[in-house]
């Protein structure tokens, strides 16, 4: 009776657990991006993934759905509380955006929420105005920051992402007091709001910045690493204009799954995502449109969000 009674725990077990085929996918596979369509996380997402259907990759598309709001908490939220943990919901994620979200609080989720897959880019955050301001430099910026403390607006996606996290660093470097606006849209939407006018400036991704600036909507004054840019060779970074800014912004983008995702998922797309962002191209488009690349293993991604964490904790405890 007890071979029984154990049997058939084990068969509920089984049962309870989420498995996949042997053939995985099967069908196609959504991924959740928490901003909104037309942003460079969006762009990009669509880019990567666009040979997901081919036989040598995953053998299926990849679907993606927008759940933005909140500066990526509505999205991540879903993801780690409300989507399948079956290999079919995977989302993208961004660092430091949800890490630094997590360690604020107020949110469903943390690094333990999702397991890692694979990194695709590393977008530096800059400093933006319009292309008709009478900013010119990040010296321009500040002197005039410091002349009228608080009344220098400018947008950003949202709380505690990269963009927040650059604008805390600039005021704590600079010595200055600055209003940033959080839009509700994301990046897409902190963009339009500068070359609207609706603000004085804004700290956004490279990607987007730099498609906007070689149509001539806005400058780009300044870059938020510890290294020139290639796609911005002229424009300096912050450490170049003076402000002891290091790289904690730099925005890092990937694909992850829901904890309790199958294992045999999680390892079928942590071996085939590095090369499916590797074609070429899926790399020339990324090039073409201002979007750096930087391919991470599951494992490297792994490293990286354990150096982040620590990284950030420091980081908004001083700030």
């Amino acid at each position: 009776m007890t071979k029984i009674l154990k049997g058939l725990a084990t068969a509920l077990l089984l049962a309870a657990s989420p498995a996949v085929a042997q053939d995985y996918p099967d069908r196609p596979v959504m991924m959740m991006v928490s901003y909104g369509a037309g942003g460079a996380t969006d762009f990009q997402a669509r880019i990567v993934t666009m040979t997901a259907g081919n036989e040598d990759t995953l053998g299926q598309p990849i679907a993606i759905i927008n759940k933005p709001g909140a500066g990526g908490r509505v999205g991540w939220n879903w993801l780690a509380t409300q989507a399948e943990a079956d290999g079919y919901a995977l989302g993208v994620y961004n660092i430091p955006h949800f890490i630094a979200q997590s360690i604020e609080g107020g949110v469903e989720y943390s690094v333990d929420s999702f397991e890692p897959i694979a990194n695709w880019g590393a977008d530096p955050a800059v400093f933006i105005v319009g292309a008709d301001s009478e900013f010119n430099s990040m010296q321009d910026v500040v002197a005039w920051a410091k002349e009228n403390p608080g009344k220098l607006t400018f947008s950003g996606a949202g709380l505690f992402v990269g963009h927040h996290i650059a604008a805390l660093q600039l005021e704590a470097a600079a010595e200055v007091k600055l209003a940033y606006i959080p839009n509700n849209s994301g990046g897409a939407g902190a963009m339009k709001a500068v070359i609207a006018g609706e603000v004085m400036g804004g700290i956004n991704n490279l990607s987007d910045a730099f498609r906007a600036a070689d149509a001539g909507s806005v400058k780009i004054l300044g870059v938020f690493d510890t290294e020139r840019s290639s796609f911005l060779p002229d424009v300096p970074t912050l450490q170049e204009a003076g402000y002891d800014i290091d790289d904690s912004s730099v925005n890092y983008r990937g694909i992850m799954a829901p904890k309790g995702t199958p294992q045999e998922a999680i390892d079928k797309l942590a071996a085939v995502m590095p090369a499916m962002f590797a074609d070429p191209n899926v790399m020339k488009q990324m090039e073409a449109g201002g979007s750096p690349i930087k391919i991470m293993t599951r494992q490297e991604v792994i490293e990286m969000w354990a150096a982040r964490q620590k990284t950030l904790e420091k980081l908004l405890a001083g700030l």
